[in-house]
This record gives structure tokens, C-alpha cells and sequence, in this order.
């Protein structure tokens, strides 16, 4: 039996909203969710929220009322929402509260994110020879990734141009335009391989989940989605990660495999059995490889998958059905929110014109982010 169970999801938009404070973004998300799990802010009994440039989340409590619940704040980059999500699992789990709230909410200025050299544990010369830019990082993996298994650059264009469309049929994306691969392909290079419209953009948004004890969830909705596991995991010594001074010679697991593993070990199931995914899609080369660090396909297979159309939204495994990061952008604490959410919305058959035609029993979100942290959630009918 699961420990935790998902009745109700809601998703504030992602893009720009100015004027509109991070916080009210949040609380917009919050109502969703309380809304679709026909629930009130009264009823919650704990919360956990995450975000990246708001320091105290908790401040929602001023919009959704002041009713003195225990209100947690965690932040682990990328990863943030699947830590959340795993505290709220231990905190049900302890048997102290059964019913509460998740959020993740961002609000994020125009360009790339930006950081001290220090903070991340690099040396100051890091960031003065120019290394220290996530663009960079990603460019070299894909770049090393396309050598060692032969994957193309016209796979890369396909797997941007599928998330563009995608995002033209989910009304919460900040980027809804279709793009052919011609067109992504022959946008401004960024880092090479990587062109402009094969990455992803920081910016805002709020996504919310409703949370139960498992035991009880058949009391709010006839249709739970189970957290079967969670986990997050981060990297060994000689990993090729993020603001990695040196690159790794040998090939030590990403953290994304490990947290895989460790996901699909609590949830007694594996790669093989996932329906539908939501993977990290910084830029298209991070999703061909998440397909294989999370062992939906082997080294060198994304080609043929992404060629015989696999991974749309009619095929065999869907992936990044609404978009993922490609289209809606990446307000840090809300991203991988938004993964629980279409999961959600698409295993209850309620993701209207995106909605994948195929029974869907099990789906799997994945996130990665800086220095090298990642976590997998995977979640059941």
C-alpha cells in the first residue's frame, strides 16, 4: 500500500506576469488545487512549499489566510519540488497530519540565471574564463553525449520542435508558437550544438498539489494517483555535472540514475512499465539523455525513438506532453510541479486536446539541476 496519494492539482500559468507578485502567483496555483480536490485552505493540516527566488514561501499564508498550520520551506535547485513532495510523504508517513498542501512558485527576471562562483564550491577564476554558465555545461554533455552514442542534430531539432507543439495545446505554456526543426536548427547558436530555440527560458509561475495519507484518499475523489516512490539523489566524485570544474574521465552514474534506481526500487516497478513521462528538458539534449539515465531506452536509441515518433503524444512512451520546460519555461520551485500536474491531469484523462489516447497506469517525473542534484518521482492509477 503507498504511503501518499495526489486528489487535486492546479497550475497558475508560466510566462511573465508583471505587477503580479510571486506570492499571488502561488496562491492562484494553491486555489487550484484546493478547488480540484474540493478542499478548502481551512481543511489543510501541514504545507511544504519551495521556491528559488522567494526565501520565506510560506508568506502565502497572507493570501490563503492566517490559520497557523505548519508551513515547511525547502529548496534544492532543479530538484525542488520532488524534495518537497518527499517531505510531505515522510510527514504523512509519521502519522502526524493526512491531509495537506505542496507549492512551488518562482518569479524570475528575463536572461540566465545567475550566481556566484563560490557559492556552488568553484573558484572565483571559474567564472572569470567564462565556464561557469549553465548554457556551456549543457552544450559540452550533449556535445560529448552525441559523439560517444551517434545521437543527430536533427534529433535534437525534433525533440524542440515536439515540445513546441506540445505547448501549443496547453494553455498554461509561455511558449504556445509551433517551430519546425528547420527553423530550430537554423536559430542563433547558443553553445554548440545547442541553438536558441533548443533551450529552455527562467520565468514565472506556481503549481500546487493536494496531498493525502494514502488510506484515506478514496474520501475526497474517486480517482487518487499514488506516489509510489520519490527520490533525490546527488553526485559522485568524477560525475560530469553542472559547474564541474573538470569533466569526468571515466563514466560515473549521473545523479539522475541513481535517483531512478532508488525510485523505481520503492516503487516495486521499472522503466519498462512507465506510460508517461515528464523529464527535464533544460535543452533538447538533456531529454535524450534523461530518456537513458532514467532507463527509459538504452545509450543510443533516442534516434530511432524519436524517428518512429515514440515519444509524441500518440506514441508509444509520451514524453513532455505539455511542453516541458521547452515551452512553459523554468521557474525553478514551480517546474517540476507542473511534471505532478500533467502527470495528474493526463492519468485522469482530463488533458483535453493533449490528452494521450492510451491507458496510462504509470508515470514518472524527473528533474535535474545545479550543482548535480536530481530526483525522480513515480506515480500510479
Amino acid at each position: 500500500m503507498p504511503d501518499l496519494a495526489i486528489i487535486g492539482v492546479g497550475v497558475h500559468p508560466f510566462g511573465r506576469f508583471p505587477g503580479k507578485s510571486a506570492l499571488r502567483i502561488g496562491a492562484e496555483a494553491a486555489r487550484l488545487a484546493l478547488a480540484d480536490a474540493g478542499l478548502r485552505w481551512t481543511d489543510m493540516q501541514f504545507a511544504v512549499g519551495g521556491s528559488f527566488e522567494v526565501d520565506q514561501p510560506d508568506a502565502v499564508v497572507a493570501e490563503l489566510g492566517l490559520t497557523g498550520l505548519p508551513f515547511t520551506n525547502v529548496y534544492n535547485g532543479c530538484a525542488t519540488a520532488g524534495s518537497a513532495l518527499a517531505l510531505a510523504r515522510q510527514t504523512i508517513r509519521t502519522g502526524d497530519h493526512q491531509l495537506g498542501l505542496v507549492l512551488g512558485l518562482d518569479k524570475h527576471e528575463s536572461g540566465a540565471f545567475t550566481a556566484d562562483p563560490a557559492d556552488y564550491a568553484c573558484p572565483p577564476w571559474y567564472g572569470e574564463m567564462g565556464l561557469f554558465l549553465t548554457t556551456k555545461f549543457f552544450g559540452m554533455k550533449i556535445n560529448r553525449y552525441m559523439h560517444d552514442h551517434g545521437i543527430t542534430h536533427g534529433t535534437l531539432a525534433a525533440v524542440a520542435a515536439k515540445n513546441y507543439r506540445n505547448g501549443g495545446l496547453n494553455p498554461n505554456a509561455h511558449r504556445r508558437k509551433a517551430l519546425t526543426p528547420e527553423e530550430i536548427l537554423a536559430s542563433r547558436m547558443v553553445n554548440y550544438p545547442l541553438t536558441q530555440y533548443m533551450f529552455c527560458s527562467p520565468n514565472e509561475g506556481a503549481a500546487a498539489a493536494v496531498v493525502c495519507s494514502a488510506e484515506v484518499a478514496h474520501r475526497y475523489t474517486d480517482t487518487p494517483i499514488y506516489v509510489r516512490g520519490v527520490a533525490t539523489r546527488t553526485r559522485r566524485y568524477g560525475a560530469f555535472e553542472v559547474h564541474t570544474p573538470s569533466a569526468a574521465v571515466d563514466h560515473v552514474p549521473a545523479p539522475t540514475v541513481e535517483a531512478a534506481k532508488a525510485a523505481f526500487e520503492a516503487a516495486g516497478i521499472g522503466p519498462e512499465d512507465v506510460d508517461i513521462a515528464q523529464l527535464q528538458d533544460t535543452d533538447a539534449g538533456a531529454e535524450v539523455i534523461h530518456m537513458a539515465e532514467t532507463g527509459l531506452c538504452a545509450d543510443g536509441e533516442q534516434d530511432a525513438l524519436v524517428a518512429a515518433g515514440a515519444t509524441e503524444i500518440t506514441g508509444r512512451l509520451p514524453i513532455n506532453t505539455d511542453g516541458g520546460l521547452i515551452a512553459n519555461g523554468e521557474p525553478v520551485g514551480a517546474s517540476g510541479l507542473r511534471q505532478v500536474a500533467e502527470l495528474v491531469n493526463q492519468m485522469r484523462r482530463r488533458a483535453g486536446d493533449r490528452q494521450v489516447p492510451k491507458d496510462l497506469r504509470v508515470g514518472m517525473a524527473q528533474l535535474y539541476g545545479a550543482p548535480g542534484v536530481a530526483a525522480v518521482t513515480i506515480l500510479t492509477t
